[in-house]
């Protein structure tokens, strides 16, 4: 491990290329798992089926990761600024690997003007885990950011089960349920931990200024998810957009924005 730590540090770009690699093997293997007929029939659809299950399989490694190491050590929590652990390392540059495939992904097949939202927010992420990798700083702030994607767990599986025409079953109902509690516990809760911890250290931080103006984008960002969450899934609002079969009548894209 430490001969592998070693050799990541010392190439951290080339690192995350292979990273990124991986988990483009990850999309080609899981295109070969049936899908939803609803998905087939929708062009954009079955793109984005394939997009979210390679972000599930990224949300469940890098958020059980991130959670084991924050509980295995302490101190990262404590220290996001100049702490990390091989292992802390390591996870973000696998996460930074699958922002950059993502991205990638979203730019070649011609899906970058509907997802510039997404294209922005893996702009700064790979920005800020880059520079982490590069300087070995701030490792335990992106261990910590990672713990969105607990959240990201069930907002995927909620956009999947939309995808395949669910929203009326018991696991739909469900997961939304579980979805408002991950997203407040995981997500809004590790924002609001971050920005703190950037203002209350701001002139003791290397880049703080360039930090605390990202995370207060990404901060404006999740804000405006959040009210999109709760008014599709808690507000009553008209369904004139779900058909009897499942499928709906406007655009693709629209219809997931929700």
């Amino acid at each position: 491990m430490e001969a592998l730590i070693s050799e990541l540090k010392s190439h951290p770009g080339p690192s995350v290329l292979v990273c990124s690699l991986l988990f483009r093997v990850v999309h080609r293997l899981l295109q070969r798992l049936p899908v939803p007929k609803v998905v087939k029939q929708d062009d954009f659809r079955s793109w984005k089926w394939r997009n979210l299950s390679v972000s599930m399989v990224h949300s469940l490694l890098t958020g059980t990761w991130a959670v084991s190491c924050v509980v295995i050590w302490p101190e990262t929590l404590r220290n996001i600024h100049s702490y990390h652990t091989p292992l802390s390392y390591l996870l973000v540059c696998v996460s930074t690997g699958y922002f950059v495939q993502d991205a990638g992904d979203i730019i070649l097949t011609g899906h970058a003007r509907g997802s510039w939202e997404f294209l922005l927010h893996h702009a700064m992420v790979i920005w800020c885990f880059l520079y982490a990798l590069y300087t070995q700083l701030y490792i335990a702030g992106g261990v910590i950011a990672l713990f969105v994607e607990v959240n990201s767990i069930t907002l995927h599986l909620r956009l999947m089960l939309k995808l395949a025409g669910a929203q009326a079953s018991p696991t739909y109902r469900l997961n939304k349920l579980i979805n408002l509690f991950t997203y407040i516990t995981f997500r809004l809760s590790t924002q609001f931990y971050l920005t703190w911890y950037i203002i209350h250290n701001l002139p003791i931080l290397e880049q703080g200024g360039y930090f605390l103006v990202t995370i207060m984008v990404m901060n404006i960002m999740i804000l405006i998810y959040f009210y999109r969450l709760l008014r599709a899934d808690f507000l009553p609002r008209s369904k004139h957009y779900v058909g009897q079969n499942g499928t709906h009548n406007n655009n693709s894209k629209k219809f997931l924005n929700d």
